[in-house]
């Protein structure tokens, strides 16, 4: 009987959260086939089966956590495949046939045992995993109470999770429980979720860098006249040209670039008692998806076109989307922009995304009256930006100056030619 274990999946994950089984007890396998998705604090996973045969054991339910290196499923590599269906029949009972034969003689167990197990007053022992009953006796459930959406009958951990007693079938519960049920008002209805894996490492994340940098944001504005102007001559030629449009986000990188390099201590990161200066720019781009934000990196961005980066943005943005997103995706980022702006917010403080010591945060673009030349005011497209920073590396002054850097080149966008 072979083993299929959580491979090694970076250097800085060692556990993930089993998301869903893609293959059944029973089912035949080949080698190289996908087993189980598996969702780590980055991206989700499809682990693989090293063997062919049937799947005899799968050791997790869907929801519960593993670690790099644990075996999570069985496989027989001396079964075949025409005889995986009979397997399956043979190793796992059918309900009906269960209920209509008598059951075979059992040792008496005492009574603790049977209320453990979900069976006190009922004739007949359910079928459930070692998971679903242990959330049973956590909840005070009796097992025999619960449907099984399993075609096979088995109970399985969502059933339990999913199900809703009876008060008068609720087995009695410890103080505490009793407690939380009394303060839930029936006109004030909850709906408890559990965390996924990513979002749970979002917030520790987030947490983290909130307690262990000095974090600043400075602001200024940008009159996106120049821009917007370049971008709607251009935008027809280029995506004829290129194939993709022409955003905000290549002028963006491209300004983002030119300022590191004239101040670099933004591209740095703190490790221990040192400073490690980046001498290259993979400037990651935050991506908002249902389960969280995620950011993949545009590598070498000093050294792309604007439709280079375009492509690569909108590439990653489709992958983020699709769950596609590797980890090398990930991984690697030395400064970090965030478009707060495309859901139409229009003042914001980003938070660092560690280890880096930079975020730069876009805004909406809204048109209001500036003063120009000194004499007279004129309506234009302006853009509020943030840049949260690291104070213990980068001092104010600098943080400052690498923002009036942007708002320049922005404004001027021949500069970004010449130093993005």
């Amino acid at each position: 009987m072979a083993e299929v274990k959580v491979p090694e999946l970076a250097e800085s994950i060692t556990e993930g959260t089993i998301a869903k089984w893609l293959k059944s007890v029973g089912d035949y396998v080949e080698k190289g086939d996908y087993l189980v998705e598996l969702e780590t604090d980055k991206v989700n996973v499809e682990i693989i089966s090293d063997y062919s045969g049937v799947l005899t054991e799968q050791k997790f339910e869907e929801g519960d956590t593993v670690k790099v290196g644990e075996a999570i499923a069985s496989v027989d590599e001396a079964a075949q495949g025409a005889q995986s269906q009979d397997t399956q029949k043979q190793e796992t009972p059918n309900v009906d046939a269960v209920k209509a034969e008598p059951a075979a003689p059992k040792p008496v167990e005492s009574t603790t045992a049977r209320q453990e197990e979900g069976t006190e007053g009922k004739g007949q022992r359910p079928i459930a995993s070692p998971a679903a009953r242990k959330l049973a006796r956590e909840k005070g459930i009796d097992l025999t109470e619960i449907p099984a959406s399993d075609p096979l009958g088995r109970i399985r951990k969502q059933d339990v999770s999913s199900f809703q007693p009876e008060k008068s079938h609720v087995a009695p519960s410890a103080p505490a429980e009793k407690a939380t049920v009394a303060a839930q008002d029936p006109a004030k209805p909850v709906v408890i979720e559990r965390m996924s894996r990513r979002r749970q490492t979002i917030a520790n994340r987030l947490l983290e860098v909130k307690q262990s940098t000095a974090m600043l944001t400075t602001f200024n504005e940008i009159d996106m006249s120049a821009v917007m102007n370049l971008r709607k001559r251009r935008k027809d030629s280029f995506f004829k040209e290129h194939d993709v449009r022409l955003g905000f986000m290549s002028f963006f990188t491209k300004a983002v670039v030119g300022a590191l390099k004239k101040y670099p201590y933004l591209n740095a990161e703190i490790q221990g008692d040192q400073l490690l200066v980046k001498k290259f720019y993979d400037i990651g781009i935050a991506v908002a998806t249902e389960e969280g934000l995620v950011v993949p990196i545009v590598r070498d961005a000093d050294r792309k076109s604007f439709a280079e980066i375009e492509r690569d943005i909108m590439e990653m943005a489709e992958k983020a989307r699709t769950k596609k997103l590797s980890l090398s995706d990930l991984q690697g980022g030395t400064f970090t922009i965030t478009n707060g702006g495309v859901f139409g917010s229009l003042f914001s403080t980003p938070i660092l995304n560690g280890p880096q010591v930079g975020i730069l945060g876009m805004h909406s673009i809204q048109k209001r009256p500036v003063v120009v030349d000194d004499d007279k005011i004129e309506i234009r497209p302006m853009m509020y930006v943030a840049l949260s920073y690291d104070h213990r590396i980068v001092d104010g002054k600098e943080a400052v100056s690498f923002l009036s850097k942007i708002k320049a080149m922005l404004e001027d966008p021949e500069n970004l030619l010449l130093e993005g």
